[in-house]
């Protein structure tokens, strides 16, 4: 172990002093000095002025004005000179006013759409994403170009919020991102008819859809930015949408008469889509066909697991095969996430293995390879994060790795995620019992959750109750905070004069709080996530040493530290009723059920299906008609032509084959269509699809035809 002077020496090269002055300004990354930004600089960045053009710059080549084409717009601020795919499309329609959809798939060029129509429209832009990472990345590249943009959200200081509010006001901004809780708050509200907005812009638009991969309940309140802005043009933007989709879309954003919808293909000729499948009479697993693939390709790439302690393992396995990895996942701080993210995206490691927490917001252009060691749950997630290869046009692959058990693994899923209404009911009397609560009371009483205690008296699974929980809260019945993401927090107490003088008998405490400094923005005005297994880490003890020592930090008063809470909790939102009397509204458990179940089916279809090109698959999924030509290199392509088969045969239309047996007029019990010769999955999405169209309706256990399209 170091003493306290070679630490000091080697790892921390500047003075406890000088940390007590700069902490805050800069996030240590574990293994060398990083400099801190000046005052300055930090203020130059929060006002906007980072990275702008010159006086001088500006005054030999002033910006495009309002009279100026989008190509002039594009050249100055981008350095193109002409636009691709739907851009230009897009564009036109929102300088006409026009309420507009782009359906753009990665890498289509999403923000230019809405940037230079905004520019040319002067006042301010709104700009509504749902990660926050994803805003701060925009706005610093926008900045980075001269151009003025800003963003809100949940992290920041009221204080803070309402300075940049008030600079929108004063028209000092361009662009406005912020998120969409934060377009529901009554402090925005209020300050939104003082702003000059002249184009809102929604990204990600497939969260606002019941029936999108990635749906979010605040999404549906966008419609109060049109009651206040009912004149102003919204583009709503996505890179996944099935019809159903941008119905929805269209539907929950009011879009008004006249309004326009702009497809990209979904053809990426650069990238090749597979499905690897293992062979564990050779004794392979999904690992170890990740390292063959990993070790007979080249280039950035990313492996995409559904656990967060898989992705720790997967990391730890490819380091100790020479492969060098990270893994990112929702658990760790924000500030671990941030610095992971960076060394990946600057080559310093090549394989993140992470959860789908890592995605919207990537700028990365150069990855060669997507891995998916788990299925995802539906044809869009999976065409999403797929999609993050190759953007920069050159070949990259997308490789789905698959034993045999992912069909069943869907399956289960869905099970588990939409326990039977009984079994909730079941759930729900047994927490009456568990927390000893009468019918008639509890109202916002809140109780700390053992989970496995509760299913080890009541006999339930642990999976079942986690879902029955969340549905019992979007009926409004519980609170359910599960606190597995939960982390300490720190923050120092005493002043920077105390700091300098705080001398302590522990070398470890000396490190840690050192540690602290140069890992941990504002640890003096608030207080601060930390991770312990990060600290350790650089401290180089255990968790429980690293525990100890902040406790210790705390006693001396040098900080206030307060351990991470890991039990969940329920707070009952309204008082116990008994289990008969139960509602579940359908968009809470029938239309999620649903679109749960079309999903997995689609995913399940594409890993069954071996007859036809995977690019074909994926892009008849989205309602594109594929080309003659398959692409040749996926391993369908490729057995066929290890076969002596020119091209694999298309799947038979389903549906016509489904509405063709139905054409006699009679009805027709649903277990008719599972006799069909074709996955069962697959007939049952063919079915929720013709009666998505209304073409179809049940009536009790039999289909019966509606209509046509």
């Amino acid at each position: 172990m170091y003493n306290d002077e070679e630490f000091l020496e080697e790892e921390f090269p500047l003075s406890l002093a000088q940390l007590a002055d700069c902490a805050g300004n800069a996030v240590y990354d574990g293994s060398e000095s990083v400099p801190f930004p000046t005052e300055d600089g930090v203020r130059a960045e929060l006002d906007g002025t980072l990275g702008e053009k010159t006086p001088q710059e500006t005054e030999k080549n002033p910006p495009p004005g309002p009279d100026a084409t989008p190509e002039e717009v594009l050249e100055y601020w981008w350095g193109y000179k002409s636009f691709r795919g739907i851009q230009r499309q897009i564009i036109d329609s929102v300088l006409a006013g026009h309420d507009t959809l782009g359906l753009m798939p990665t890498s289509g060029g999403k923000s230019i759409a809405f940037q230079v129509p905004a520019l040319l429209k002067g006042g301010l832009c709104l700009v509504v994403t749902p990660l926050i990472a994803l805003m701060r990345d925009q706005v610093k590249n926008l900045r980075n170009r001269g151009i003025k943009a800003t963003c809100i959200h949940a992290g920041m200081t009221r204080d803070d919020i309402l300075r940049e509010v008030d600079n929108c006001i004063l028209g000092r901004y361009h662009f406005l991102y912020l998120s969409p809780e934060r377009v529901e708050t009554d402090l925005f509200l209020v300050k939104l008819p003082q702003m000059n907005v002249t184009l809102i812009t929604v990204d990600e638009a497939h969260c606002i859809s019941q029936w999108g991969h990635d749906f979010r309940p605040s999404y549906l309140r966008l419609r109060e930015l049109r009651r206040h802005l009912p004149d102003v043009p919204v583009l709503a933007l996505t890179a996944t949408a099935t019809k159903t989709v941008v119905d929805d879309i269209c539907q929950h954003l009011s879009f008004r008469a006249g309004a326009q919808t702009f497809t990209m293909s979904f053809v990426r000729p650069n990238l090749t889509y597979s499905v690897y499948t293992v062979n564990p009479t050779a004794g392979e697993d999904k690992q170890e066909a990740l390292l063959y693939l990993l070790k007979h390709s080249e280039g950035s790439a990313i492996v995409y697991t559904r656990s967060r302690r898989r992705t720790e393992e997967l990391a730890q396995v490819l380091v100790s095969e020479g492969i060098m990895a990270l893994y990112y996942h929702a658990g760790l701080v924000q500030a671990d996430r941030n610095e992971r993210q960076r060394m990946w995206e600057e080559d310093r490691v090549r394989v993140m293995v992470a959860t789908n927490a890592f995605g919207m917001g990537i700028d990365k252009s150069d990855v060669r390879n997507v891995f998916h060691v788990d299925a995802p749950d539906s044809i869009e997630a999976y065409f999403q994060e797929a999609g993050r290869a190759g953007r920069d046009g050159e070949p990259a692959e997308a490789v789905l790795i698959v034993d045999g058990k992912e069909i069943d693994n869907l399956s289960k899923r869905c099970a588990e995620g939409f326990p039977l209404k009984k079994t909730i009911r079941d759930v729900y009397e047994d927490l009456g019992s568990f927390f000893q609560l009468a019918v008639g009371d509890g109202e916002n009483v809140s109780y700390d959750f053992d989970l496995f205690r509760f299913c080890h008296a009541f006999h339930h699974q642990a999976t079942v109750v986690d879902s029955s929980l969340r549905i019992l809260q979007g009926a409004g019945y519980v609170e359910y905070v599960n606190n597995d993401d939960s982390h300490s927090r720190v923050m120092f107490i005493c002043n920077r004069e105390e700091l300098y003088r705080f001398r302590s008998s522990s070398t470890l405490d000396d490190r840690v709080m050192l540690a602290l400094l140069r890992r941990y923005p504002g640890l003096f005005s608030q207080y601060v996530l930390v991770d312990e297994k990060s600290l350790a880490h650089i401290c180089e003890c255990t968790e429980h040493e690293v525990y100890q020592a902040l406790l210790s930090l705390s006693r001396r008063r040098i900080l206030h530290f307060i351990p991470r809470k890991t039990t969940p909790s329920i707070r009952f939102l309204q008082r116990r009723v008994e289990k008969e009397h139960l509602a579940f509204p359908p968009e809470v458990y029938e239309y999620r059920y649903k679109r749960q179940l079309v999903g997995y089916s689609s995913m399940a279809r594409y890993i069954r299906t071996d007859n036809v090109c995977r690019s074909h698959q994926l892009i008849s999924y989205f309602g594109e008609t594929p080309g003659s030509t398959a692409c040749g290199r996926c391993d369908v392509c490729k057995a066929f032509a290890e076969q002596g088969a020119a091209t694999p045969s298309e799947m038979p239309d389903i549906r016509q084959i489904i509405m063709d047996i139905i054409g006699d007029g009679r009805e027709h019990e649903v277990r008719e269509f599972y006799e069909l010769p074709y996955p069962r999955e697959v007939v049952v999405e063919n079915l929720l699809q013709l009666m998505d169209k209304r073409r179809l309706t049940l009536r009790g256990a039999h289909v019966v035809k509606v209509g046509e399209d």
